[in-house]
């Protein structure tokens, strides 16, 4: 059976404000033993929390995230310059997975651009491998774009065949594609995924009245704008059927992420999501 985590951007400020340490002690206790680091620095205390937390609590590094090059929207490591690091932090906390979370807004607009960026990517990806390290891609809903009828999930795939998935569920689900669908047609690259659900709210007051006034664009802009990240099992994602066809597509890992928590508590938000994920059997 895949393991069950956190994606740590959910929790990136606790981090910054308690430790790392104190935080995997949290997530240790709703019995959830595997974390994703995103948006969190890399430094010395950080990675020297994360090795602690595998010996004292038992907790599973089951992804680093990287960008493929230092640049001001890279939130972390970046596979040029930082490659010899990240082997060694990959090393030093038995870490088997690195993850890109996005590609840069400039290559998604093509074919051609995205064709470049991956080329770019697959020789990392390829030197990672012969290094002990997969190096996998995350999606957003951008991915479902099609250029010439090739998704740019697609066109990654082809230029860069190294390169393996994080598959986030919910955004597969927002870009129009059944995550079902998804899974079965990745199947055997999905290695990584972020269990996250869809909520849609009810419409607000104020875009009824907006309408009712006459401001048609703007009230149908909020009617259009009602879908939210939500807890697992607090939308409408089919996660009984879900989860274990992502198995079958070969994920060793799944994370719990929120994009957005609404005014919620962190740790609530993520002890909802575990008890949910409890009673059906993860």
């Amino acid at each position: 059976m895949a393991v069950l985590g956190v994606q740590m951007m959910m929790l990136k400020d606790e981090v910054a404000e308690k430790g790392m340490f104190a935080v995997l002690q949290k997530i240790a206790e709703m019995d959830l033993h595997a974390v994703e680091v995103s948006q969190i620095p890399m430094d010395e205390k950080n990675t020297a929390d994360l090795e602690r937390g595998i010996k004292e609590l038992g907790v599973q590094v089951g992804a680093l995230s990287v960008g493929l090059k230092a640049g001001p929207t890279t939130t972390g490591d970046a596979l040029d310059p930082d490659y010899d690091k990240i082997v060694d932090d990959c090393r030093r906390l038995d870490c088997r997975y690195l993850r890109i979370g996005m590609m840069p807004f400039t290559a998604m607009v093509s074919k051609e651009a995205c064709e470049a960026w991956a080329a770019e990517v697959e020789p990392w990806a390829k030197k990672l491998k012969e290094d002990g390290i997969t190096l996998c891609y995350h999606n957003h809903h951008v991915d479902l774009v099609k250029f010439d009828g090739e998704r740019i999930f697609d066109i990654v795939r082809r230029v860069a065949p190294s390169l393996e998935f994080e598959v986030d569920l919910h955004w597969v689900h927002r870009g129009g594609m059944a995550p079902l669908d998804m899974l079965k047609e990745y199947s055997g690259v999905c290695r990584l995924i972020h269990v996250k659900d869809y909520r849609v709210v009810p419409l607000p007051q104020e875009a009824v009245d907006l309408m009712s006034n006459g401001d048609i664009e703007r009230g149908f802009e909020m009617f259009l704008n009602i879908v939210q990240f939500a807890e697992v099992g607090q939308g409408n994602m089919n996660w009984p059927e879900l989860l274990p066809a992502a198995e079958k597509a070969g994920a060793d890992f799944l994370f719990i992420e929120q994009d957005m928590l609404y005014g919620r508590d962190v740790y609530d938000c993520l002890r909802d999501s575990r008890e949910y994920l409890k009673s059906i059997g993860y």
